[in-house]
């Protein structure tokens, strides 16, 4: 197959990939509101941490001497900042924030890779790119503060009844870690094999979550709450589905493409998770949408050329 023939190819499964992680991770802000019905938020990201860990535990086996153990630091940083770190995160937030901001505030993270890329890999940041992080986070400011429906008194900027939507920056913390790991991704295992490269990744911070279940009321909660099985059941399935099979494809995605290309999924989630939010009975406000608008837009202006 000539070059010619192979470069259109690998464009075409590029963009199939990027939408079907769109579809795959913009249902996982709902699976862990459901989640979340019967565990801690510590215990959702310990769960799906730990069952990812030993999802990857037979590849990690079989393959052991082919992964290059002497870049451990880069390994950890893609365990921790990819998975460990924002599992935990999401989980959090959404005790506060509902699934269809979780998504909209997700896609924040093609705009980190760009700030990253210009403080420590060398991009050049032209005035569209700046323009473009200006009303990323000027977007992402509107979905933390417009529930509030901008009232002058702090207690209810920062308070909508029961909700604490400053739970938000939580996310956004999130996807700078997403994109340490997209970045870190890009710069030592451009040509590691993404499944290898996801086993070493999650077998090393699955032993944090699992020894965490294991000291927290975990079994309890299996035994007693109503939901718990239901809640078990969004967990794993978001483990194998939206972690498992998805970080295999995101991490080839990045190898074939870029962190940039890749993060681009962001833009689509957004959609996915104001839909599904929306059929789970989520209110889906005017703010989402032009918090969402804004954001695109910005993430749009980075990509365009002159």
């Amino acid at each position: 197959m000539s070059e010619k023939t192979q470069e259109p190819r690998s464009y075409t499964i590029g963009w199939a990939i990027l939408i079907l992680l769109s579809i795959t991770w913009g249902a996982s802000f709902i699976l862990i509101k459901k989640g979340l019905l019967a565990f801690s938020p510590m215990q959702v990201a310990s769960l799906r941490i730990g069952i990812a860990g030993l999802a990857f535990l037979p590849v990690l086996i079989i393959n052991f001497k082919k992964i290059d153990w002497t870049q451990i630091k880069p390994l950890l940083i893609v365990g921790f900042a990819g998975s460990a770190i924002p599992a935990l995160l999401f989980s959090l937030a959404q005790t506060q924030v509902s699934s269809s901001v979780a998504g909209v505030l997700n896609s924040m993270t093609p705009i980190f890779v760009l700030i990253q890329g210009v403080l420590f890999y060398g991009l050049v940041l032209t005035r569209n790119k700046l323009l473009g992080v200006i009303l990323g986070f000027l977007g992402a400011s509107l979905l933390i503060i417009g529930p509030s429906y901008f009232t002058p008194r702090l207690e209810e900027v920062v308070s909508v009844g029961d909700k604490n939507e400053w739970y938000a920056l939580f996310l956004i913390l999130a996807t700078y870690c997403y994109a340490l790991s997209g970045n870190t991704i890009q710069k030592y295992f451009k040509n590691v094999s993404a499944v290898n490269l996801s086993a070493a990744a999650y077998c090393l911070v699955a032993p944090v979550g699992i020894l965490y279940l294991l000291f927290s009321d975990f079994i309890t909660i299996l035994q007693t709450h109503p939901d718990a099985l239901m809640s078990l059941g969004a967990i794993v399935f978001l483990s194998l589905v939206g972690t498992v099979a998805a970080s295999v494809l995101f991490f080839k995605l990045i190898q074939m493409s870029s962190a940039l290309f890749a993060s681009t999924v962001a833009f689509l989630i957004p959609i996915v998770a104001i839909g599904f939010g929306f059929l789970d009975g989520e209110k889906v406000t005017i703010y989402h949408f032009l918090g969402m608008v804004m954001i695109l837009f910005g993430v749009y202006i980075t990509r365009k050329r002159k």
